[in-house]
């Protein structure tokens, strides 16, 4: 099963779009992991005619909060339709399996003992400043954490998280066996 995990930044923020909509905002840079050749890559907005070839061949597209964010805001760019390859959105496996939103920096920390290095408003602001290189690594980074959990949970079928009442590291189950069952979908292809 070829997987392509990936995230995505941005050149702008909800507030100066007055929207809280995904496709309102613009794309700075996406960086994935492809499961196949095992490489992390990266992609400008004028790139990304390099990605849906990847794209295209990918059986799942794993994400954290990608359903809500990253997949339709990436779709906005693609000539096609992104949303009929399967999505794997942790933060929804998350929240379906706690009953709330957690996190990924959160779920780094207590189930990786690593943290993100930056957020997304960090990347906005160095991606003004001309520091894409910081932004494209912070990008990866995000990835790797994302990788990182996904196998986790695959592998123990739990996560754990930072409970800040209590200041204790707590495990919840989740049920990750299906996860990488194949599903048929019909893509519309760019041709590129």
């Amino acid at each position: 099963m070829r997987k392509i995990t990936f995230d995505i930044e941005t050149s702008n923020i909800f507030s100066e779009v007055a929207s809280n909509n995904a496709r309102d905002l613009d794309l700075s840079v996406i960086c994935i992991h492809d499961s196949e050749t095992g490489e992390y890559s990266s992609y400008k907005q004028e790139e990304l005619s390099k990605l849906w070839p990847i794209m295209e061949k990918a059986d799942m597209l794993i994400t954290f909060n990608g359903d809500h964010f990253d997949i339709p805001l990436l779709d906005k760019y693609y000539p096609g339709d992104l949303t009929q390859i399967k999505s794997l959105d942790l933060l929804k496996e998350v929240r379906a399996s706690l009953g709330r939103r957690i996190k990924l920096d959160t779920l780094a920390q207590a189930t990786l003992g690593s943290q993100k290095s930056g957020n997304g408003l960090d990347a906005v602001t160095w991606w003004r400043n001309g520091e894409y290189e910081k932004v494209i690594k912070y990008c990866i980074d995000d990835v790797k954490i994302t990788k990182q959990i996904y196998e986790y949970a695959r592998k123990n079928n739990s996560l754990k998280y930072l409970d800040l009442p209590s200041r204790n590291v707590k495990e919840f189950k989740l049920d990750a066996s299906n996860w990488e069952e194949k599903e048929d979908h019909i893509m519309t292809h760019t041709l590129f």
